[in-house]
C-alpha cells in the first residue's frame, strides 16, 4: 500500500520495488523489458499469498501558497500472474516512461497510465472528486 500527492492525476510513479509485473514498454525507441522486484505470490506463515499493489494518490493544485485537494485516485495493480492480460508485449503496455534520471544514475521508474489499465479492467482505477466548498467527496464505483 503506498500514497501518492502529485499534481498530475493521469498516472502515477511507481519504483520497481512497488509491482509483481514486468515492465514491457518503448523507452526512448528501445524495447524495455524489466521485471518488477515485488514476488509474484509472498509466503507468510507457510501460507500462499498473490502479492498485490494499491496506492492511493491525491492530486491537488496549489493556491494561496496552499496545497487544495482536487481528487484522489484508487488504483490497483494487477499481480504479476496476470502480465499476458495487462502488459503482454512493449506496444501492449499500461506503462509510460517514470520520472528518472539515468544520467543521474537514479533507479529506474515507471508511470501506470490509468487511462491505459481502466481501458483493460475499469474497476482497477477509481476516482473520487473533493469539493472543498461544501466540503464533501464524490464518485461512482466503475465496474
Amino acid at each position: 500500500m503506498d500514497s501518492k500527492a502529485e499534481k498530475e492525476t493521469r498516472t502515477a510513479t511507481l519504483q520497481m520495488s512497488q509491482t509483481s509485473l514486468r515492465i514491457r514498454q518503448i523507452r526512448q525507441g528501445i524495447m524495455v523489458d524489466d521485471a518488477g522486484m515485488l514476488p509474484i505470490v509472498s509466503v507468510y506463515g507457510g501460507k500462499q499469498y498473490l502479492t498485490t499493489t494499491a496506492f492511493l494518490h491525491f492530486g491537488y493544485e496549489d493556491r494561496d501558497e496552499k496545497h487544495h485537494l482536487l481528487q484522489s485516485t484508487i488504483c490497483c495493480l494487477p499481480n504479476g500472474r496476470l502480465q499476458q492480460h495487462y502488459n503482454p508485449n512493449a506496444e501492449d503496455t499500461i506503462w509510460l516512461a517514470g520520472r528518472n534520471a539515468p544520467s543521474l544514475k537514479e533507479d529506474f521508474r515507471v508511470r501506470v497510465s490509468y487511462a491505459k489499465l481502466r481501458a483493460k479492467a475499469a474497476w482497477r482505477v477509481q476516482n473520487i472528486s473533493y469539493d472543498e466548498s461544501a466540503p464533501r467527496c464524490t464518485g461512482q464505483w466503475k465496474e
